[in-house]
């Protein structure tokens, strides 16, 4: 199965390097849907760009915080952060509320294909 997703910019271009290779994700319907062997398409916000990675394992936590106490902050390209820095700039993007409500998916994915980054606008 194919699963479309955005990226922001600096997360886009740290996975399109090989540097990232765990995605976070609040575990809701639609990422409870993706599957070892999917194929999740990121396109860069803004910007368009597209790259495609294999979703190689998806493993539920329920927090952030269990999450990044499980597994090192290299896979998330956040080596030097603190796990309390790494969980806040979560909350940037998803409310506490959801966390608590969804729990958290970490998607460990493979880069498809360097060739296949697409350069969007």
């Amino acid at each position: 199965m194919k699963h479309q997703m955005g990226l922001y910019e600096e997360t886009f271009h740290s996975m399109a390097a090989g540097r990232k290779s765990v995605e976070v994700r609040l575990n809701d319907e639609k990422r409870r849907r993706i599957k070892a062997g999917d194929e999740v398409v990121f396109t860069r916000v803004p910007g368009g760009e597209q790259l495609t990675v294999v979703v190689e394992n998806a493993v539920v936590y329920p927090t952030f915080r269990a999450m990044f106490e499980a597994i090192p902050a290299e896979a998330f390209d956040a080596a030097g952060w603190t796990i309390d820095e790494m969980v806040e700039s979560m909350y940037e993007i998803y409310p506490p509320e959801r966390e608590r409500e969804w729990g958290t998916v970490a998607l460990y994915v493979r880069l498809v294909d360097e060739e296949r980054v697409v350069r969007g606008n």
